[in-house]
């Protein structure tokens, strides 16, 4: 059976996800050597790791307004460029301020990418298929983050930490070329797609169209006063920064706490990853059932948002009271699988909320507000191991961010009362 052209670009954007993400890791994979390297405190280390997201959630917005302005396929191919040349050129870091310089310009051109995902899909995808359709998409990420340990990992032990950085820069560049060639960013404009895909895709883009004249003509202004937006960016910080957490300081918790050295300690953290990468389309599966079955997309995606939250909240709290390694990855593991489980949530309630037009933009202003957790968490979390020589209230705080993020999910996510595509018919 011939691959569809949609799915042919969500595993294009499957791909970019796992280069993303073993761009990201890598930093946090190499960080004893770094650390050792170039003399670097804790607390310097989680400033570089913020540096990151300082640049990316600067750019997110900026992202957004790029993906509906200039299109989407355009501005993936920037970013993508960008970010694999400041990825080889960290590299060239010789000592905390160059390498927080180049974190922060390698972040900024990562910025585009989650509103860029999410505009790319909203052009191609019916809506009973978002969930699905990003969640796929996404689960590149934690599958790069997966393999980042053992990759990165091996290169840096047989070639050096900084040659590490250089290999993996040319990842970006061939996934460049494929992309250059399949892509485009309206269904019509494309060569090779067949008429009766063509024809499903024009259908669901009427039915939006009439659902969203029936609501009116909508700024992105009047999307970013309503509280079921505000309230999907902060349950969206709450994630990001449990995600970031992980991300950054997991492991070097293996190494510190546990005393597993970087070849074992890649193995390890490689674990939680491929469970994230399990969790992030099953839960967009999930919720795409849910609301065939139900016809309410908004209620599926706040059941599965509220559900996994809750349950990360409880894993990332109780790794505080166990002492050995295997419990503690365990539990991490399942703190991610649950949390990625909600990755596609986010974007989706987007999509059922905001009209075609503002999706790009208020997408990247949702990717902004909850990467700050990125440019606050890191930093706390290093001060906090620098000052009490633990790591265990930082589990706690995570754990109670992600609760808090819960309780707003249930209060705050309503339907917009102007909107009638917040409930339509699921086989549409």
């Amino acid at each position: 059976m011939k691959l569809s052209i949609r799915w042919g670009i969500a595993w294009l954007l499957f791909f970019a996800g796992v280069i993303n993400y073993l761009d990201r890791t890598a930093l946090s994979i190499v960080a004893p050597l770094i650390e050792k390297d170039l003399s670097l405190t804790s607390t310097e280390m989680g400033i570089v790791f913020s540096s990151f997201f300082f640049g990316y959630a600067l750019f997110c917005a900026i992202g957004g307004y790029a993906a509906d302005r200039f299109g989407p396929t355009n501005t993936m191919k920037y970013t993508m460029g960008l970010w694999s040349i400041f990825c080889g050129l960290t590299s060239m870091a010789s000592g905390f301020l160059s390498l927080l310089g180049l974190r922060v310009l390698f972040g900024m051109s990562e910025g585009p990418l989650g509103s860029t995902f999410n505009k790319t899909v909203n052009n191609w995808f019916p809506q009973k298929e978002t969930s699905s359709a990003v969640g796929f998409a996404n689960a590149g990420t934690p599958l790069g983050g997966a393999l980042a340990g053992p990759i990165v990992g091996l290169l840096a032990v047989q070639f050096g930490w900084r040659i590490s950085f250089i290999i993996i820069m040319l990842f970006g560049f061939v996934w460049l070329l494929f992309w250059r060639k399949r892509v485009c960013d309206a269904p019509e404009n494309h060569s090779r797609i067949t008429a009766e895909e063509l024809a499903m895709l024009k259908a669901d883009q009427q039915n939006r169209e009439a659902q969203s004249e029936a609501a009116g003509k909508k700024t992105t202004g009047y999307y970013l006063r309503q509280p079921t937006v505000w309230a999907t960016a902060v349950a969206f910080f709450t994630y990001n920064y449990l995600l970031v957490f992980f991300l950054s300081w997991f492991p070097l918790y293996l190494t510190k706490v546990h005393g597993l050295n970087l070849h074992d300690m890649s193995i390890a953290n490689a674990i939680p990853w491929i469970c994230g990468a399990i969790g992030m389309p099953l839960g967009g599966y999930i919720c795409d059932r849910i609301f065939v079955k139900t016809g309410n997309a908004l209620n599926a995606r706040k059941i599965v948002l509220s559900i996994c939250l809750l349950i990360a909240a409880g894993c990332i709290s109780s790794v505080v009271l166990i002492q050995s390694m295997v419990p503690a990855v365990i539990l991490m593991s399942i703190t991610v699988f649950f949390l990625y489980g909600t990755g596609a949530i986010y974007w989706s309630i987007i999509q059922d909320t905001v009209q075609k037009r503002s999706v790009g933009s208020v997408s990247g202003v949702m990717h902004l507000i909850g990467n700050t957790a990125g440019v606050i968490g890191p930093t706390i979390t290093g001060i906090i191991i620098d000052k009490t020589g633990s790591f265990y209230t930082t589990f706690f705080i995570a754990g109670g961010i992600a609760l808090t993020g819960t309780l707003i999910v249930l209060v705050f996510i309503r339907p917009l009362t102007s909107h009638a595509h917040t409930r339509v018919t699921a086989g549409q």
